[in-house]
């Protein structure tokens, strides 16, 4: 396992909170953060797309109709245009700049969303002298690749071609295919359940660890689940209610 990385120099199991704790903030803003980070929360997951200007935002949605009922995409406006839509209680979607300065001891998940958002993460992320304390990943090889081509060295989780091949492997019980499917990588965040399998049982978290990678499952916001796959062994729940989460955390000891 890859805990010499100071992104993982937390200890097992991890939460992670799944844009942050949008039970009674938006998702995805400072608020949201804030009150995660307050419940003892380590580690955020978000995701980033990038502005008409260059900057990395805060968003998962490529636009703003689900969150601000409004038509434009996050890449048709600037940084500063963005900061003035209320995306509910006043708060407004962050730069990541704004939100690694804001949280300065806390660890983000980020995930690259868009093509044009991979330099300004990195540009986010070396302003902000944050690259100890982030995870970069995505469901495309390609962004994942140019990501850590500009910051080598960075902790990243299998894109989805890359825990597919893994998966099959695992389906033949083959260690080295897996092995070689996860070289270079120190996590796999995956859903329970992916093409038809499950994808947490034992055989396959022996698998996974064996390749040198934690095992984070999302989106799990179920408290008896949780406790499921926490005694199967995967090491992080990725979740809306990191409240939750964070309870059942606790009375494991």
């Amino acid at each position: 396992m890859h805990t010499d990385l100071p992104y993982f120099a937390t200890p097992v199991p991890r939460v992670l909170a799944h844009r942050g704790l949008a039970t009674a903030a938006p998702e995805n803003t400072l608020l949201a953060f804030a009150k995660a980070v307050a419940l003892g929360v380590t580690h955020i997951e978000t995701d980033v797309h990038a502005s008409s200007d260059g900057r990395a935002i805060v968003a998962h949605d490529p636009d703003l109709s689900r969150v601000a009922d409004r038509s434009h995409r996050v890449s048709e406006l600037t940084a500063h245009e963005l900061g003035l839509i209320d995306v509910g209680q006043g708060e407004h979607m962050p730069t990541l700049l704004e939100a690694l300065d804001a949280f300065p001891d806390t660890r983000f998940n980020i995930d690259l969303k868009s093509p044009d958002a991979v330099i300004p993460t990195i540009e986010a992320i070396e302003h902000a002298r944050a690259a100890d304390r982030v995870l970069l990943t995505s469901f495309s090889e390609q962004r994942r690749r140019a990501a850590l081509r500009r910051l080598p060295g960075v902790a990243t989780s299998a894109s989805g071609p890359r825990f597919a091949a893994a998966l099959l492997a695992s389906v033949v019980r083959s260690g080295p295919l897996v092995r070689a499917a996860l070289r270079g990588l120190h996590a796999v965040q995956i859903p329970a359940h992916a093409i038809g399998l499950d994808t947490v049982t034992p055989a396959r978290i022996r698998a996974f660890h064996a390749a040198g990678v934690e095992v984070h499952v999302w989106t799990i916001n179920d408290e008896p689940e949780m406790r499921r796959l926490l005694a199967l062994g995967v090491d992080g729940i990725v979740t809306d209610r990191a409240d939750i989460a964070l309870e059942v955390v606790n009375s494991l000891g």
